[in-house]
C-alpha cells in the first residue's frame, strides 16, 4: 500500500528545512500535516534506554516528543551545573533527531511535571526580595542564568540546522498562576530566548484555558492549550472547537500541547480541529533520587511516586501497552489524509442519529480541503454500540462502533488524490492507506464502506477482522481492491508492526539480607539560635536534623515545618507528621530532650496557599517552634457586622461564628480586640473551622483554611482582629490565643542527599539477617539485599517502615509502607521501585526507618519481578 506522504523526517534529513506555524498547524518543511507528539523526559529515564525509548515512539508513528528541561536538574547547587550522564540533555536531542522524531522543547523556567519544586530551585525561596514567575529583576537573572546554559543547546539543535527542535515553548500553564504583568514575563523570556539565537516558533501553554493567561499577549510568542478532560464527558468536542475558533480569528492553529492518552479522546481533539496533539506522558518514567513532588495538582495530601505513570502507551520499563496499537492506526490516518485533514475546518456534524450508546453531546465534523468529510462518532461507553448516519440524499447507514471508541467516519472523498478512480462514499473504518493497490482500513468491528462512481453506489460490508488475519474484498467499481486491518497488524513507516507486552512473570521472593555496620548520619553539627530553613543550611533535598534541650516546657507549637517531620521526646519517637507548613501542637509531657529529622519529599509544584508549605518557592525543615507560654479563651465577646442584611447598630456581641441561620451563605464579620501585650509573639486560633475565612489584623488581610487554623501574631500585631466569614450553620466555633516563646539553642545537622548518597556507597561489615526484620520506632538501618540480575520490578511489603533504596550510586526511590500517618500517593505504584537493568550490580543498599504509629514497625518481604527494558 501507497503511503503518498512519507517525508525526509522519517530519516531525519530536515537539514535547510523550515519549521513554522501555519493556520495548518506545525509545518515542518512545508509539509503540512497533523502531528501527534508524546511525552519522553530523558530525566526520568537511565541514559542507557533512551535509544531503545525513542525508537519505540516513533514506531508508534508519532512524529514529535515533547521534552522539559528541568533547572534544577541540571543546576544542582547555586551556580554548580551539570550537563553531563544522564543530565546530558543535548545528546538526548541528537539521538531523538536520528530516531527521526521532531521535539517541542520545553525549558519553563517552571515546568510542573510533577517534578521537585516545578523546577525552580529551591534556593530561590531564601531571597525574600525575589518573586516567582513575574516580570521581577532579580527573578528574571536567575532566570538569564539558566537560560544562558539551556538556550545555546536547543539554539544548535534547532530543525532545519540539522537538529530536531521544532518550538520552544516558554513557561507552562503561568495561567493558574497570579503573575502581575504577564505581557512583560513572556516578553522577557521571548527575548531571552531570540538573544540566543532561537528562530523556531515560540509557544506557551494555557493550562486552564486562559490564552491571555499563557501568553500575556507577548507578541511572537502562540498560545497553546492543554486539555485534560474526563475521557467519558458528552462536552468535550464543543468546548475544543470554541478553542479552534478563537486562535483561528488570529490566524494560528489550535496546539494542545497536553491532554489525556486515549486515542479515543484524542480523535476527539483531531476532529475537533487539533492540528498538533500531544497526550501528556505516553512514555512513561521514574522520579529517581529526591525529585518527586508534593501536593501536586492542588491536592494537599499529595506525595508522587518513584515511578511516574498515568497508564500511557509505555511503561516505565517500556513495556508496550495496547494503546500503541490505536497510535499506529491514528497516525497513519492522519498521514493518509495528509494536507487534507490538516488545512480542515472543524463544524458541528449533522446527519448522526440513533446512536444506541451514550455519545457527544455536540459530535464535531471536518471539511476537508478538496473535498469530503471527517465525523466524529465516540462511544462513551464499555459496551459495543450502533449509530447511525445519513449518506448522500439522506440515505441511513448504520455500522458498529466499538467500545470505548471514536469512530472517524469518511464521507464523499474523492480518490484521485490517491491515483484512484471515483469516490470513498462512506467509509466506518479507518482510513489508513491508498494508492494504486486499493485501499486499505483498520477496525476492531465489522464495517461499511461505500463507493461511488458517477451515480453508481457500491456498498461492501466487512467482517470484523482477527490479528494476523485481514478481511480482503476485491470490489466490483474499477476492480478496487479494500483491506481491512487488526489495529493490532497496522504497521508504523518503517514497517514495524505492535508487540503489545507480554504479562509480567512471577516475583522472585527476596527473604536474605544484611544488616550493616553503618551510620545512617555523620553526626557532624553546627549550633543555631533558631531552627533555620534547609535551604539555608544547603539541604535542596534530603533530611535535616535538629537538636534542643527544653526546660520547663509542657507544650510546644510548630510553624511551617515540611515535609516529612519525625519528632522525638526524650529519645521516644512520636508519630510521623506531613504538615506542608501548617501549624502543629506537640505536648511534651514534661520532657527535655527534643529532636526532629525532617525531609523533603520534594518541593510544590502546583502553588496552592491553602497551606503555607505548598506556595510556590516555600521552604522545608523544622521552621519555627515556640513553646507555649499561656492559652486564653478568646471565642466570646465578638461584634457583628452585617453589612446591609440587618439594621446591626449598636452591633450585636455574639461568640465567633453566632449568626441568625436566615443568613445562610451570607457573610458576616466578627470583631474585636485581643489580649495581647505588644511585645511578645501569638497564635490565634479558630477551632471548628470549616471553610476558608479572612481575617484582618491590624488591617492587613490573610486567609486562613480549614486546613491550617492558625494566625501567628508578631509583636505589636492583634491588638484588632475581625474575622470576615460566609454564614453556615456549624460553621463557628471556639477561639483561643497563646502566647509564644522562641525555643532557642539548637544543633542542626545538614544532610544534603550528596551526603546520604555518600554514606550509602561506603564499604561495611555486616551481620547476615532473614526477613521479616522488626526495628524500634525512630530505628534507622542498613541493609544490603540480593536481587536478581537484570531490569527488576522491587516490591517491598510490611508496615510502619519508610526506605530508601539505592544502586548504581543513585537513589532509585522511597517508599513508605503501611502506615495511618503516611500521606496519599499518586502517579504509580507506591509500594515498588525498579531497578534498571543496567544499574544492577546484584544488590540493592536499603537505609530503613521505623515509624512510630501502633503497629510493630516491621520490613517483612520483597519481591522482585523482571522487568524488560
Amino acid at each position: 500500500m501507497t503511503d503518498l506522504s512519507t517525508s525526509a523526517l522519517v530519516n531525519g534529513t530536515d537539514a535547510g528545512g523550515t519549521a513554522e506555524l501555519r493556520p495548518t498547524g506545525l509545518v515542518l518543511d512545508g509539509r503540512e500535516e497533523a502531528l501527534l507528539c508524546a511525552s519522553l523526559f530523558y530525566f526520568r529515564l537511565p541514559r542507557e534506554t533512551w535509544e531503545a525509548r525513542l525508537a519505540q515512539v516513533r514506531a508508534t508513528g508519532y512524529r514529535a516528543i515533547d521534552v522539559y528541561l528541568p533547572w534544577n536538574f541540571h543546576e544542582t547547587a547555586p551556580g554548580a551545573w551539570d550537563f553531563t550522564g544522564r543530565r546530558d540533555v543535548g545528546a538526548f536531542l541528537d539521538l531523538a533527531h536520528e530516531a527521526g522524531l521532531a521535539v517541542i522543547a520545553r525549558p519553563g523556567p517552571y515546568i510542573c511535571s510533577e517534578w521537585d519544586g516545578g523546577a525552580l530551585p529551591a534556593w530561590l525561596g531564601l531571597d525574600e526580595d525575589l518573586r516567582l514567575r513575574q516580570a521581577e529583576p532579580r527573578f528574571l537573572e536567575q532566570v538569564r542564568g539558566w537560560f544562558d546554559r539551556a538556550m545555546p543547546l536547543l539554539a544548535e539543535r534547532q530543525w532545519g540546522r540539522g537538529g530536531a527542535v521544532a518550538a520552544v515553548q516558554l513557561e507552562n500553564e503561568l495561567d493558574f498562576f497570579d503573575t502581575a504583568d504577564r505581557h512583560a514575563y513572556i516578553g522577557a523570556l521571548r527575548d531571552m530566548a531570540r538573544e540566543h539565537g532561537i528562530e523556531v516558533p515560540l509557544i506557551a501553554c494555557a493550562g486552564q484555558g486562559d490564552l491571555n493567561g499563557a501568553t500575556g499577549g507577548a507578541e511572537g510568542v502562540a498560545p497553546a492549550f492543554n486539555f485534560y478532560p474526563d475521557d467519558r464527558s458528552p462536552f468535550v468536542e464543543a468546548e475544543v472547537r470554541r478553542y479552534a475558533d478563537l486562535v483561528a480569528e488570529q490566524g494560528l492553529p489550535l496546539l494542545v500541547t497536553e491532554t489525556n492518552r486515549s486515542h479515543a479522546t484524542l480523535r476527539r481533539l483531531l476532529v475537533s480541529g487539533a492540528t498538533l496533539i500531544a497526550p501528556y506522558l505516553q512514555a512513561s518514567g521514574y522520579d529517581f533520587g529526591y525529585t518527586p513532588s508534593v501536593g501536586n495538582w492542588g491536592d494537599p495530601g499529595g506525595f508522587m511516586t518513584h515511578d511516574y505513570d498515568f497508564g500511557g502507551y509505555l511503561s516505565p520499563v517500556g513495556e508496550a501497552r495496547p494503546e500503541t496499537a490505536e497510535a499506529r492506526v491514528l497516525t497513519a490516518f492522519a498521514r493518509t489524509l495528509g494536507p487534507a485533514l490538516a488545512r480542515a475546518r472543524t463544524t458541528e456534524a449533522e446527519g448522526v442519529q440513533g446512536v444506541s450508546v451514550t455519545t457527544s453531546a455536540s459530535p464535531s465534523r471536518l471539511v476537508l480541503d478538496g473535498g469530503g468529510t471527517v465525523t466524529g462518532v465516540p462511544n462513551l461507553t464499555e459496551e459495543p454500540g450502533t449509530a447511525t448516519v445519513e449518506v448522500g440524499d439522506h440515505f441511513p447507514v448504520t455500522f458498529a462502533l466499538a467500545p470505548r471508541s471514536c469512530a472517524l467516519v469518511i464521507q464523499d472523498l474523492p480518490l484521485d488524490r490517491f491515483g484512484l478512480e471515483g469516490t470513498l462514499k462512506f467509509a466506518s473504518a479507518d482510513l489508513i492507506g491508498a494508492g494504486p493497490e486499493g485501499l486499505q482500513f483498520a477496525s476492531r468491528t465489522s464495517s461499511r464502506v461505500a463507493l461511488a462512481n458517477g451515480p453508481g453506489v457500491t456498498f461492501v460490508e466487512l467482517d470484523a477482522p482477527v490479528p494476523g488475519a485481514p478481511v480482503r474484498v476485491a470490489t466490483s467499481m474499477n476492480g478496487i481492491r479494500i483491506m481491512v486491518l487488526h489495529p493490532e497488524d497496522v504497521a508504523d513507516p518503517r514497517g514495524a508492526k505492535a508487540e503489545i507486552s507480554a504479562a509480567p512473570s512471577e516475583p522472585e521472593a527476596v527473604t536474605a539480607a544484611v544488616k550493616l555496620d553503618l551510620a545512617a548520619r555523620s553526626g557532624e553539627t553546627t549550633a543555631h539560635d533558631l531552627p533555620p530553613a534547609s535551604e539555608a543550611v544547603g539541604v535542596y533535598r534530603g533530611r535535616t536534623h535538629y537538636a534542643t534541650v527544653l526546660d520547663g516546657v509542657d507544650e510546644l507549637l510548630i510553624e511551617g515545618a515540611a515535609d516529612i517531620v519525625d519528632l522525638a521526646l526524650d529519645g521516644e519517637a512520636l508519630p510521623s507528621k506531613v504538615v506542608y507548613g501548617a501549624t502543629i501542637t506537640v505536648p511534651t509531657a514534661g520532657k527535655t530532650a527534643f529532636t526532629a529529622t525532617v525531609e523533603t519529599w520534594g518541593h510544590c509544584n502546583f502553588d496552592d496557599t491553602r497551606l503555607p508549605g505548598l506556595a510556590l518557592g516555600s521552604l522545608r525543615g523544622l521552621g519555627r517552634v515556640w513553646a507555649v507560654a499561656g492559652r486564653e479563651d478568646v471565642h466570646a465577646l465578638w461584634t457583628v457586622d452585617g453589612g446591609e442584611q440587618w439594621a446591626g447598630d449598636p452591633a450585636p456581641v455574639r461568640s465567633l461564628g453566632g449568626w441568625s441561620s436566615t443568613r445562610i451563605g451570607r457573610p458576616a464579620t466578627y470583631r474585636r480586640a485581643l489580649p495581647v501585650d505588644g511585645i511578645g509573639h501569638y497564635a490565634f486560633h479558630i477551632e471548628g473551622l470549616t471553610v476558608p475565612v479572612e481575617v484582618d489584623v491590624d488591617g492587613e488581610t490573610r486567609m486562613v483554611s480549614p486546613i491550617d487554623p492558625w494566625v501567628h501574631l508578631a509583636p505589636g500585631e492583634g491588638r484588632q482582629v475581625a474575622v470576615t466569614a460566609p454564614h453556615w450553620p456549624g460553621s463557628g466555633g471556639g477561639a483561643e490565643l497563646l502566647r509564644l516563646a522562641p525555643v532557642e539553642g539548637w544543633q542542626v545537622e545538614a544532610q544534603p542527599d550528596t551526603a546520604i548518597l555518600g554514606l550509602a556507597g561506603h564499604g561495611a561489615e555486616g551481620l547476615a539477617v532473614e526477613l521479616p526484620l522488626d526495628l524500634a520506632p525512630g530505628e534507622e538501618t542498613w541493609l544490603d539485599v540480593a536481587v536478581p540480575p537484570g531490569g527488576r520490578s522491587l516490591r517491598f511489603e510490611g508496615e510502619q517502615v519508610r526506605l530508601s533504596a539505592f544502586a548504581h550510586g543513585e537513589l532509585l526511590g522511597r517508599v513508605w509502607l503501611e502506615d495511618p500517618h503516611r500521606p496519599r500517593f499518586t502517579g504509580g505504584d507506591p509500594g515498588r521501585l525498579w531497578i534498571p537493568a543496567g544499574w544492577n550490580s546484584g544488590t540493592v543498599r536499603l537505609l530503613v526507618r521505623g515509624t512510630a504509629g501502633g503497629a510493630q514497625p516491621r520490613l517483612a518481604r520483597v519481591t522482585a519481578a523482571a522487568a524488560p527494558e
